[in-house]
C-alpha cells in the first residue's frame, strides 16, 4: 500500500497569454486513470488549504493542484480591476491548463467553495473531456449565500453580532474587535480544526499579502460579500450540466443546505453527501472520510 511519502510530485508553469499559471502534479499522468483538476476557492485563496486532496493520488490517480492567476505562485496582477476578474477568465485559464498538460481526452474537476462555483460555470459549458464534477462547499447563488449568512448571524451571540454590524457599517474591517468576531465565525463555519493546520494558515496568509482578487470579487471576508460576485447566480443554467455530479457540504458549513439545494434539484442525477462533523472544509475536518467519498465517486465515473 502506498503512503504519502511515496507520492511523486512535479511542478511547472503554463503560459496563459501574458501570464503564467503555476501547477503541481501529484502522481503520474501516464497511470491510465483520468486526472482530477482541483479548483481552489476565494477567489484568490491559493491552493495550499486544499492540499489534502493530493491523497487521492494514493489510489493511482494523478491529482493536479494549481493557483489561479492573481494569487499564490501564479502571476499576480494587483493593478487589475473588477472588469478583468471574471468567471470567464478563470474558465479560460482552466481550459488552457488542461490542454497544456495534454489531458483533453478525459479528466475530472473538483471545485471547493468559489472553485465549486467556477466548476459549475465550467460544467454548464459542457466542455470536451469532462468526465465528472465535484462541487464542494459551494453556493449556487450569492444572493442565497448572503441571505444564509445573515440568518446564521442572527443566531450568533449578541456581542458577535454587534461587533460585525458596527464595524461593517463603518467600513472598519481592520479593527481588532472586528477581526476577533470574524475569527469566532470562522472557527465555527469555515474550519473547525483550531488552530488551523499549516496549509490553511498558508492560504490565508498569502491572501492577506495580496487580497486583490478576493477583495475585488468577494469582499473583506467570507460572510460580507460586496464584490463583483455579489449577484452571481448559476441556477438558471444548472440543467445544462450533463456529467455525473457529486455535491459535498458540512453540517456546520457557511455553504448551508439552502445554498447547495439548487445543485441537487437542478443537476440531473446529482448526489449529495453532508459531513456531519465539518464546516466549510471537510477535506481538513474529516479528511479520511472525504477522500473515501470523493475517491469512490471518481472511480465509479472514470
Amino acid at each position: 500500500m502506498k503512503n504519502e511519502a511515496d507520492m511523486h510530485q512535479t511542478e511547472g508553469r503554463a503560459k496563459f497569454g501574458d501570464y503564467e499559471t503555476w501547477y503541481r502534479i501529484t502522481g503520474d499522468l501516464n497511470t491510465g486513470k483520468p486526472p482530477i483538476f482541483l479548483l481552489h476557492g476565494g477567489p484568490g485563496v491559493a491552493h495550499n488549504y486544499i492540499d489534502s486532496y493530493k491523497l487521492l493520488a494514493l489510489d493511482g490517480r494523478p491529482v493536479i493542484h494549481y493557483d489561479q492567476i492573481g494569487c499564490g505562485n501564479s502571476t499576480h496582477l494587483p493593478e487589475k480591476g473588477g472588469e478583468f476578474w471574471t468567471p470567464q477568465l478563470f474558465i479560460d485559464e482552466l481550459e488552457n491548463l488542461i490542454d497544456h498538460l495534454g489531458q483533453r481526452a478525459g479528466f475530472h474537476v473538483l471545485g471547493q467553495s468559489w472553485g465549486g462555483m467556477l466548476g459549475a460555470e465550467y460544467g454548464v459549458r459542457q466542455p470536451k473531456g469532462l468526465k465528472s464534477l465535484v462541487i464542494a462547499n459551494s453556493p449556487a447563488s450569492m444572493v442565497l449565500w448572503t441571505s444564509e449568512a445573515m440568518r446564521q448571524r442572527s443566531e450568533m451571540p449578541q456581542d458577535i453580532q454587534d461587533a460585525l454590524n458596527t464595524y461593517e457599517a463603518a467600513g472598519d474591517y481592520e479593527n481588532p474587535a472586528y477581526k476577533t468576531a470574524t475569527d469566532w465565525v470562522y472557527a465555527r463555519h469555515v474550519c473547525r480544526v483550531v488552530p488551523n493546520p499549516p496549509e490553511v494558515v498558508a492560504s490565508f496568509t498569502q491572501t492577506a499579502a495580496d487580497p486583490t482578487v478576493y477583495h475585488t470579487m468577494n469582499g473583506p471576508n467570507e460572510f460580507f460579500v460586496v464584490g463583483t460576485l455579489k449577484d452571481w447566480d448559476i441556477t438558471p443554467d444548472l440543467h445544462k450540466i450533463d456529467v455525473p455530479t457529486l455535491l459535498i457540504s458540512g453540517r456546520h458549513d457557511e455553504a448551508t443546505p439552502a445554498t447547495v439545494q439548487p445543485y441537487k434539484t437542478l443537476i440531473k442525477g446529482a448526489t449529495w453527501v453532508i459531513f456531519e462533523d465539518s464546516s466549510h472544509m471537510p477535506h481538513v475536518e474529516e479528511t479520511a472520510f472525504c477522500m473515501g467519498v470523493v475517491g469512490g465517486f471518481l472511480n465509479a465515473n472514470d
